[in-house]
């Protein structure tokens, strides 16, 4: 490919700022990481046109396929590289290499992803205050970086949630449209055998935090600056990967807990009509975000108005009936009221499970 022409003062400061790091890099780096950091540096150029480049991206990949303690390196480079940037540009590179490896890296190189840094914590990627005011443009693009960084932690709190990366090509659900192949047969009877071996409240526990990534990932934000991005384009196609990925994950919980429905404890029928209908709540949203219908997402909702309508019900039944006692006046309603033994009311017509009835109060 040619060389990206330089059209700015900003885009040649950039490439600037690129010939520094690679020299910076070539003197003080050890001899056994000075490719990692030039990878790295590659991958993540201030060049505003596209998004990392295919052939940088695997080469990172491949690196990070190989002793732990390079995957280890490979990682924290990349991570102060994203933390030390205020640059949207290389900041937006650096997650999109990231998201990458969660999708597709290697295991070390994604197992070494899910342990740093050691001590965890929420703000994961500590992008939260993130801004890039060089131009409107970029203090836009700086709101998707946030956005994109709360959504990556999220993704790895689901995935440690799960044991395994949620949208990684080798852990992923199998699609509602693969499931009569017959080479996925088998792996999708597998998953189905471990889910069922779970706990009520380990069930409810992946469910919800697979709700809470779709709730994140309709946090995006609206933008103009959607139109013709390349960015933004790379962003939004992960993001809906790892949506249908989420889909079927859940589509195989729903099925274990349709099975299991008469066995749920009142309090855990609860919380999952809740987090069913939290659910609900977003699916507009998503209908907006990915406009294109699969069979998963349908099935999926068609499951959860299924599943949240027959928990209702099975609630309504173990509650047992109630008594109502409302004034029979329109003028005097009192509202629905059930009675005990403790409760008086003044005297006047009254229904009883829509029955007449009077009262006449009683003195003393």
């Amino acid at each position: 490919m040619g060389k990206k022409k330089i059209t700015t003062l900003r885009d040649l400061i950039g490439a600037i700022k690129d010939k520094a790091s690679q020299s910076k890099a070539a003197l003080i780096s050890k001899p056994n990481s000075l490719s990692l950091h030039l990878a790295v540096l590659r991958a993540t150029t201030h060049a505003p046109s596209s998004p990392p480049e295919g052939h940088h991206v695997s080469t990172l990949l491949t690196l990070g396929d190989s002793s732990r303690a390079t995957a280890s390196t490979l990682i924290i480079i990349i991570m102060n590289r994203l933390h030390r940037t205020g640059n949207s540009t290389v900041a937006l590179k650096c997650l999109i290499i990231i998201h990458h490896i969660i999708k597709r890296g290697p295991f070390i190189l994604q197992d070494q992803l899910s342990v740093f840094p050691a001590t965890g914590g929420h703000n994961y990627l500590k992008l939260s205050a993130f801004r890039d005011g060089a131009t409107a443009a970029t203090w836009q693009i700086s709101a998707w970086i946030r956005f994109y960084s709360r959504y990556i932690e999220t993704l790895l709190f689901t995935s440690r949630i799960l044991g395994y990366f949620l949208s990684s090509s080798s852990c992923s659900a199998i699609s509602i449209e693969q499931q009569d192949d017959l080479n996925t047969r088998d792996i999708v009877s597998d998953k189905r055998e471990k889910i069922s071996s779970f706990l009520n409240s380990d069930l409810i526990r992946d469910v919800d935090s697979l709700v809470q990534l779709i709730e994140e990932t309709c946090k995006v934000p609206d933008s103009l600056l959607l139109e013709g991005n390349t960015f933004l384009y790379e962003v939004v196609g992960l993001l809906g990967n790892d949506y249908l990925s989420t889909v079927n994950e859940l589509l195989l919980r729903l099925v274990e807990f349709k099975e299991r429905l008469g066995c749920l404890s009142f309090g855990d029928s609860v919380e999952l009509g809740f987090i069913l209908k939290r659910l609900e709540g977003c699916k507009e949203r998503l209908s907006v975000l990915f406009s294109v219908k699969k069979p998963s997402t349908e099935l999926l909702w068609n499951s959860v108005n299924e599943l949240r309508m027959k928990i209702e019900d099975l609630n309504l039944e173990k509650a047992g009936p109630k008594l109502t006692f409302r004034k029979s006046s329109e003028s005097a309603r009192f509202g629905n009221r059930v009675i005990s033994d403790s409760v008086r009311f003044p005297s006047g017509r009254y229904e009883l499970n829509n029955l007449p009835l009077m009262v006449v109060e009683r003195r003393n």
